[in-house]
């Protein structure tokens, strides 16, 4: 029920019908007891900017904002976490009562917290991390590697001009290397994470030679939509632990949940499970 003290937040892309964000939310609110509702919101390709600048004062509480606003949500902003500022990019914003934007960027505590989660043994200290892309889902995993001490990221694509620059904007622990040389980097990696959006539902995957990986190397994909995509398939194949994109959106949603209602989201409520049942 919907009533005049009802904490209303939601999350913003385009487009956004297919977000699992509501679902998640949705499912804590209830199971907290917490008066509130999280929903969709859809502004044309220009119209972010307004949506946001209309939101300020606190009406609603906040908003994650996904694919093609980011970049945008951090530019609106009156503050930004440093890892917003380190990410380039961010995916909360949290509207004050006098008028402030607050952001902020979870993708990469997500990131870091689905390896908790699913490859425990992994320590990303003890040693280098590829990241396969060089757009904004990139710059964000890479932000969270060094932010959790990453000692090295080695940041392969195709078009070696944008990993040169990500590496030019985030320090001397990045090196851009073209596709041509990933066997190098894989071979000495830790993890290897792609952060491309190759094998989203269900197409081809990105052609890293997964084969030069250490027998431990953690491989991670991005992608959700399949849930095992063709690139985690291939690292189960031989044998890799992997992680996978459901993992990260569950545990990137936790901390926003908190910065809108105000209260961590209740353990016992098995989201992940609800996710799969959606996309199924």
């Amino acid at each position: 029920m919907i009533t005049g003290k009802t904490v209303v937040a939601g999350v913003v892309g385009r487009p956004v019908a297919h977000s699992l964000s509501p679902i998640l939310h949705n499912a804590w609110l209830a199971a907290a007891g917490i008066d509130g509702v999280y929903v969709p919101f859809a502004p044309d390709a220009h119209g972010f900017e307004r949506l946001a600048n209309g939101l300020r004062g606190g009406a609603v509480r906040g908003v994650n904002v996904t694919v093609p606003f980011k970049e945008a949500a951090l530019a609106v902003a009156d503050r930004a976490s440093e890892a917003a500022r380190t990410a380039g990019a961010a995916n909360v914003l949290v509207f004050e009562a006098d008028g402030r934007i607050l952001a902020d960027n979870t993708d990469g505590y997500g990131l870091l917290r689905a390896f908790a989660v699913q490859a425990p043994r992994w320590d990303v200290g003890l040693g280098p991390v590829t990241v396969l892309g060089a757009g904004g889902a990139a710059r964000g995993a890479v932000a969270a590697l060094l932010l959790a001490g990453a000692p090295k990221v080695w940041v392969v694509n195709r078009t070696l001009a944008k990993a040169e620059a990500l590496a030019a904007a985030l320090g001397p622990k990045v090196v851009a290397l073209p596709w041509g040389h990933a066997a190098g980097a894989l071979s000495a990696s830790t993890a290897v994470i792609n952060a491309t959006s190759a094998g989203l539902g269900g197409g081809e995957a990105p052609d890293a030679p997964l084969e030069t990986t250490q027998p431990q190397a953690v491989v991670m994909d991005m992608v959700y939509k399949p849930l095992v995509t063709p690139f985690l398939r291939r690292a189960m194949e031989l044998g890799r632990p992997v992680v996978d994109g459901l993992e990260m959106l569950v545990r990137q949603a936790e901390p926003s949940f908190e910065a809108f209602f105000g209260a961590p989201p209740p353990a016992e409520v098995d989201v992940r499970a609800l996710a799969l049942e959606h996309l199924a």
